[in-house]
């Protein structure tokens, strides 16, 4: 059994998870398991270095909590300027990697009210008329009118995150 912890209860979140790792461990019997964890920085993250805190924040709690699983993965979620996006760290036992999502842009209204303190998914989700949307499709199903989902576009960076931990080129010795 392959044991994926995801630093998180988020749905949209570990849906992306268990689709990326069945995209490389089909052949195992996945348990992704969903955890609470604290990202120990503001509700809404702000810049990269803040956001990158709070997924490495998460993945070491995830960890303390469940130290004899395979995997670890945090997802983070922030805005730079005027862009969200999120950060991914992946661990096993042996190796660590990172990777950032793509970025979208946010409407200025929107960036004005979460330079004023508030958070981007309760913002959305009255925007939208759609509870907790954050759990759902997200900022990013609703400014692409469902063509993309938080979980589609987690689950690309997270693939990105795990490739240096499956494939050759990152374990074999530089010439």
């Amino acid at each position: 059994m392959y044991h994926v912890v995801v630093a998180t209860r988020n749905p949209a979140k570990i849906l992306a998870v268990t689709e990326a790792c069945k995209a490389f461990f089909a052949e195992q019997h996945l348990e992704v398991q969903g955890v609470d964890v604290e990202s120990g920085v503001s509700a809404q993250p702000l810049n990269s270095d803040e956001t990158w805190q709070g997924a490495n924040n998460r993945l070491s709690a995830a960890k303390e909590l469940y130290p004899s699983a395979s995997l670890w993965i945090a997802i983070e979620a922030g805005i730079e300027k005027n862009q969200a996006f999120a950060w991914v760290i992946v661990e096993n036992k042996a190796q660590r990697s990172e990777s950032r999502s793509a970025s979208f842009m946010l409407p200025p209204s929107i960036l004005n009210a979460l330079h004023h303190g508030a958070e981007l998914g309760p913002l959305m989700a009255e925007l939208t008329g759609i509870d907790n949307i954050k759990h759902k499709g997200g900022a990013i199903g609703a400014i692409t009118s469902g063509v993309l989902t938080r979980s589609a576009v987690y689950q690309q960076a997270i693939i990105l995150a795990l490739s240096p931990l499956v494939h050759p080129f990152y374990t074999k010795a530089a010439d």
